[in-house]
């Protein structure tokens, strides 16, 4: 872990200010969702980027009933499905 030298304080409503330029190499854009870890007293934030529920891939993903799937798990799925239809 790299240490940028900076120390920010947490306000009332519990937000943290990310230094711009920190920002700005990680290209942090306004409103991008972040996610959150923790690794014992260590919190770690990582761009938020949706994942297939069965696979877990981030490539090719579209919101189906209200989770994210990708092609290669629907074309898998609409294969057993037409299987077990026979």
């Amino acid at each position: 872990m790299k240490a940028a030298g900076y120390i920010r304080p947490i306000d009332k409503l519990g937000r943290l200010v990310i230094p711009s330029d920190i920002r700005k190499a990680l290209d942090l854009e306004d409103g991008v969702s972040m996610e959150f870890f923790t690794d014992g007293d260590s919190i770690i934030l990582k761009k938020y980027r949706p994942a297939c529920i069965f696979c877990k891939s981030n490539d090719g993903i579209f919101p189906f009933k209200g989770h994210m799937i990708c092609k290669s798990c629907l074309e898998e799925l609409q294969k057993n499905n037409a299987q077990s239809l026979s």
